[in-house]
């Protein structure tokens, strides 16, 4: 049934109950519900997923080849998330030491195109490996980079910034036009698939909100996404829009040039959401793992009643905790948690 209540949700139509997805990085609870370890079983997840009734996975695939393999990126590095910390590694220099090599940068020339049948070829394979893998979930294609997170990789938080505050409008013109090139090109080549759900990533914002202008974003980012939503749409797919961080101050923006529906974390007004958008785009997020980590029992209730009081009423809600279950969560608050979510999410 979770497949079904997925692709119900996803097109906008009534379930039994609240649709679910998680975003799961503690090893502890997946071993706790599949009795295995996903460290030494690939099977744990899927015995997981199917355990606490997961409906949809979230999955992005930027390619076969990474642009690490074709040319200069900045490598940010990455904290301890997993439990063993086997995920940690330092960050480098990056190789763009002055804003002129930033406002210069073209990422086609940089990193050439791939060929478009392969990589066509490439992301069905990629696409159908993972349904027989998670039968039982909606899978969606997607892309990371997109445009801002892009730059991101590319350049890193500091050259990127240094950059646009040299000269926002060449960086918004020249630069993140090879960026929007190579996502494009990626794109038609999911366009081409047999997907039926697409799952935009780009990472615009921070924990505060904008970190740019807003009218940058709605002269160089927002117009640039409906241009790369649009072949998706042509091909009958659902664009679905992932961003980290508080972007509701984006939510028409993002619906004006075609997503969907939103993906997001806490931080983000979700009243606001429901409101304006609840019968009509996706909703997937909710819960703030804070509250898992560091609450009790009863400030995970307190939070998770009127959570599913906002939920129930919108036929395209699929509830997850919108920013991941980490390591350090404590067993006994997840196993009250996912308890709570099968009472909660009944309609």
């Amino acid at each position: 049934m979770s497949y079904e209540i997925g692709m119900a949700a996803l097109n906008m139509q009534f379930t039994e109950r609240v649709a679910r997805t998680e975003y799961t990085d503690s090893w502890e609870i997946v071993r706790h519900y599949a009795g295995r370890d996903p460290r030494h079983d690939n099977t744990a997840w899927r015995a997981y997923q199917d355990a606490v009734h997961l409906d949809y996975l979230w999955s992005v695939d930027d390619g076969p080849v990474p642009w690490a393999t074709r040319g200069r990126i900045t490598d940010l590095g990455h904290a301890v998330y997993n439990e063993d910390g086997s995920d940690f590694h330092a960050s480098m220099p990056s190789p763009f030491t002055d804003v002129e090599q930033v406002l210069s940068f073209n990422a086609v020339d940089e990193y050439g195109l791939l060929n478009m049948q392969e990589l066509t070829e490439y992301y069905e394979n990629s696409y159908q490996q993972n349904r027989r893998q998670n039968p039982n979930q909606v899978i969606s294609g997607g892309y990371y980079k997109t445009l801002v997170s892009g730059a991101i990789h590319i350049f890193g938080f500091e050259m990127m910034l240094e950059a646009l505050g040299e000269d926002a409008e060449r960086f918004g013109e020249e630069v993140l036009e090879g960026i929007f090139q190579q996502t494009l090109h990626h794109i038609k080549a999911w366009a081409n698939t047999s997907i039926e759900i697409f799952m935009c990533h780009d990472d615009m914002v921070w924990t505060e909100g904008p970190f740019i202008n807003p009218t940058f974003y709605r002269k160089y980012i927002f117009p640039r996404y409906q241009q790369l939503w649009q072949p998706l749409k042509d091909a009958g797919k659902r664009v679905l829009y992932t961003s980290d961080g508080t972007y509701d101050m984006f939510y028409d923006d993002i619906a004006n040039a075609g997503a969907d529906g939103f993906c997001f974390e806490p931080t983000n007004d979700l009243e606001k959401l429901v409101r304006d958008y609840g019968q009509t785009h996706v909703i997937m997020g909710g819960a703030d793992c804070r509250t898992l980590t560091f609450g009790t029992k009863d400030d995970i209730e307190a939070e998770l009643r009127p959570l599913f009081a906002l939920a129930k009423p919108c036929p395209g809600f699929v509830f997850a905790t919108g920013n991941h279950l980490p390591s350090n969560i404590p067993l006994e608050n997840a196993i009250y948690y996912f308890d709570l979510i099968e009472e909660l999410g009944k309609r």
